[in-house]
């Protein structure tokens, strides 16, 4: 069995995944153990919960790794947990897990966006910051955008919350030429737009659909312990079914 925990990324993440996925919301604490517990041989972590409920353990990702399931992690919350746990065999995929395992981005909210809930597909609100650097990225590249304009977009977009980045609030907020024709330049940032945490998710799923329906051997260059804390989490989970 093969989960993917995905949301605003990947909106029509059911269709586009097909019949060799079991497709979940977003992960939160406990998630990824109940995936393992429940069979899962391979694990696909794109979305994670982090603001109103607990976000993902690593600990359950390397309970994961212990017990045989490959994890794989690319786009948002899983890119971060991919470069955070690189070092114990899970695997990072795309764009966004380079940047975060390379260094050059550091922030987790630079992956982090506003959405709709479960019922309204999760779909995209705001535009998160990844995104928004891929997009001035290619513009310039084009040479459709001079650097100077793209660097006070990207400035602009990263002086405001996550919850409040769209085009139009991130184009008022730059500092751009008086004569600067800011509904033409909104427009054209939306027509160009780079979804690179899709892009990701896909290469993600693409991983995944070549992965073995069978655990591998567990990786014995470490040793999971099983804490008191971990103890506990495992006491939450049976009590909850």
């Amino acid at each position: 069995m093969k989960v993917v925990f995905v949301g605003p990324t990947i909106p029509d993440a059911v269709q586009m995944a097909g019949e060799p996925f079991v497709i979940r919301p977003p992960a939160m604490q406990g998630d990824i153990l109940r995936a393992v517990r429940g069979g899962a041989t391979a694990i696909g972590l794109i979305d994670g919960n982090f603001e109103y409920a607990a976000p993902v353990w690593h600990k359950e990702i390397l309970f994961a790794l212990s017990e045989g399931a490959e994890v794989f992690g690319a786009a948002s919350m899983g890119a971060l947990r991919a470069a955070e746990c690189a070092a114990f065999g899970m695997i990072g995929v795309g764009e966004i897990y380079r940047q975060y395992a390379a260094g050059e981005i550091v922030d987790d909210s630079d992956v982090a966006l506003l959405h709709a809930p479960k019922e309204l597909r999760y779909a995209p609100l705001t535009i998160p910051l990844v995104n928004v650097r891929a997009t001035l990225l290619g513009l310039t590249r084009q040479l459709s955008l001079a650097a100077t304009d793209a660097e006070r977009i990207e400035q602009s977009a990263t002086a405001l919350f996550y919850k409040e980045r769209t085009w139009p609030a991130i184009v008022a907020c730059a500092r751009l030429a008086r004569d600067c024709d800011k509904a033409a330049l909104t427009a054209k940032l939306r027509a160009q737009y780079v979804d690179q945490k899709r892009a990701d998710a896909l290469e993600l799923l693409d991983a995944l659909r070549g992965r073995p329906c069978q655990r591998r051997a567990p990786n014995r260059e470490w040793e999971f312990h099983s804490t008191s804390l971990w103890k506990t989490l495992l006491g939450q989970r049976e009590a909850s079914g």
